[in-house]
């Protein structure tokens, strides 16, 4: 089969909420992530100066955008558009975060939405407790990308492609920071951002199905919570998001912080991307969740 090729949807067996153990894990695919845990140990061998924690800043950011504009808000749920070389970028960034392919994590995402908090949901902590939310699912026998969920994005091989070679960019990421930062790069600036992204992202399924406040009455536990929505770049503005999951803005109020709409309100002025989707009006209506009347939204 040519790299570019999609193979034909897997069955789907569906499963219910059911105790785990570790033996249900494919243990030997979480090597690389134990490396890597290891690896941004080496800080304390080469230290940390600050050019190194700005790298480390740095890559956590950009990357944690490529999670939250590209694989989330973009390859996810379409909330705008942009072109296709752009659509490319966008891919190869996210994919520098090493959570594999962006075809794989938008499949999986969109039956999260689907399922979500049910026993069909992959990563609810309300039917799989915390470890397996948080980490464990990625290594739960679901290697495959479900092609089926993201016809609209097998169209394009390039996509395909990248997709199955998942591990190419955040590979090139990691050699060009050791050729040009040395050993303390390699160990401080892209070792130690990748745990921080890695763990980062993976609150948004442990914690905001778990930890925060209600405004929208969706048919989920999602929440919002102020403090993952800093450290996520919007992302935890996840009941806002559950409620209206086709806004390219997910914090909904002015003071709701969300750096990842921001970025993209600038892309779209450089001409980059487009058509970024807003909440309608009926998100600001009264809400059956809290009882309250919220007031009018940000411009």
């Amino acid at each position: 089969m040519r790299l570019t090729e999609v193979p034909e949807a897997p069955a789907r067996i569906p499963v219910g909420k059911k105790a785990r153990s570790l033996r249900d894990y494919e243990w030997g695919t979480t090597l690389p992530m134990i490396i890597v845990h290891v690896a941004a140990l080496g800080v304390f061998w080469t230290g940390m100066s600050a050019t190194t924690w700005l790298l480390c800043a740095g890559l956590y950011f950009v990357r944690m955008f490529g999670v939250t504009g590209g694989y989330h808000r973009y390859f996810s749920h379409r909330t705008y558009k942009t072109s296709r070389a752009m659509q490319f970028v966008l891919a190869v960034i996210a994919q520098s975060a090493s959570q594999r392919g962006a075809l794989w994590w938008a499949a999986h995402h969109r039956d999260h939405h689907k399922y979500s908090d049910t026993p069909l949901d992959v990563h609810s902590p309300m039917q799989h407790g915390f470890w397996h939310s948080h980490i464990g699912w990625v290594f739960d026998h679901n290697s495959d990308t479900d092609w089926a969920r993201v016809k609209d994005l097998t169209k394009y091989p390039e996509l395909v492609a990248l997709d199955k070679l998942w591990w190419l960019p955040p590979t090139l990421l990691g050699v060009l920071v050791w050729l040009v930062f040395g050993w303390e790069g390699l160990f401080g600036g892209f070792m130690l951002s990748t745990v921080l992204l890695w763990h980062g992202t993976f609150t948004i399924n442990s914690l905001s199905h778990v930890w925060g406040r209600r405004r929208y009455a969706t048919t989920d536990d999602s929440r919002n919570n102020w403090l993952l929505a800093l450290v996520t770049m919007g992302e935890g503005w996840h009941n806002n998001h559950h409620h209206f999951m086709g806004s390219t803005r997910q914090g909904f109020y002015w003071w709701e912080i969300d750096m990842t709409y921001y970025v993209l309100r600038v892309m779209s002025w450089l001409g980059l991307v487009w058509d970024l989707k807003e909440p309608p009006a009926r998100v600001y209506e009264r809400q059956p969740a809290t009882g309250s009347h919220p007031v009018a939204p940000h411009a």
